[in-house]
């Protein structure tokens, strides 16, 4: 009978050391979960990180979207490393942040281009528009540039040599239609749209969705620039080499984002930059 017990109680202790083992080994899975956080605030970048997740679940890493509300949070959380890296901007926007704040962010990989232009309530050519009205730009730097040189190209303000996508309204030299321009947040620009005497509102697809607006209602849309202000995966420069990242930059530019940014739906906004 001692024997049978004896027997039974090692039986037990080997049983429980077994599941603890197992326990211990689930449990340091769980720990070793690799997770990617990318911070943005668009609505295309969940789904594009969504389709990039299970590219990345291949190599053992899961990628979580941390949203933010403006166009400052994105690249202050990769800044304080809160974040691996953000997917909201283009190049000379990073460029500006860096500048303003002393970042060290780079760009990793390009992902795609937005189709950016003008829009008007009232107008629908440009020869309509009388002189005096109302014109709303974005109010930070790289994007009034990219604004500029749009109306520069369509012939409705002249800009001064040599600025190309850095001008700002002080470097307008000639202004033929006495535009009023007004400097915006661009995550605002939307509601400018139905503002009395407006006659152009500079603006992105993401922001244009809010009232209803794509593209093809477009007065004028900017000529392609060759990936310029394509909007980018950016990372920092201590981490941008990392497995992590690399493994991200693969997932975002992989043929499955691809389809998703030539989808009917999409191709009308959208533009793959890789």
């Amino acid at each position: 009978m001692k024997k049978t017990l004896v027997l039974l109680a090692s039986f037990a202790v080997l049983l429980g050391g077994c599941t603890s083992n197992k326990n211990s080994d689930s449990q340091s899975k769980e720990s070793e979960k690799k997770v990617i956080k990318v911070a943005s605030q668009m609505e295309s970048v969940a789904d594009i990180l969504e389709i990039a997740n299970k590219e990345a679940e291949k190599e053992g890493y899961t990628i979580e979207m941390v949203r933010v509300n403006d166009n400052v949070q994105y690249n202050k959380l990769l800044n304080d490393k809160e974040v691996d890296a953000n997917l909201a901007q283009h190049k000379p926007f990073m460029e500006d942040f860096n500048e303003a704040y002393k970042g060290n962010l780079v760009v990793v990989q390009p992902v795609y281009d937005a189709k950016v232009g003008f829009y008007s309530k009232e107008y629908k050519n440009i020869e309509d528009i009388p002189n005096g009205k109302k014109v709303a730009l974005p109010n930070d730097p790289s994007n009034q540039g990219r604004a500029l040189a749009i109306l520069d190209e369509k012939g409705l303000i002249k800009l001064k040599d040599g600025v190309a996508f850095e001008g700002t309204v002080k470097d307008i030299v000639e202004n033929p239609k006495d535009f009023d321009f007004k400097e915006i947040d661009l995550v605002n620009l939307a509601s400018a749209y139905d503002e009395p005497d407006m006659a152009l509102v500079y603006n992105y697809p993401t922001y244009l969705k809010k009232i209803n607006l794509t593209p093809e209602d477009a007065l004028f849309l900017e000529t392609p620039n060759d990936n310029h202000f394509a909007i980018s995966l950016v990372a920092r420069e201590d981490n941008q080499d990392s497995e992590a990242i690399q493994v991200l930059k693969k997932a975002v530019a992989s043929d499955g984002v691809r389809d998703y940014l030539q989808n009917e739906e999409n191709k009308v906004s959208l533009i793959p930059s890789f």
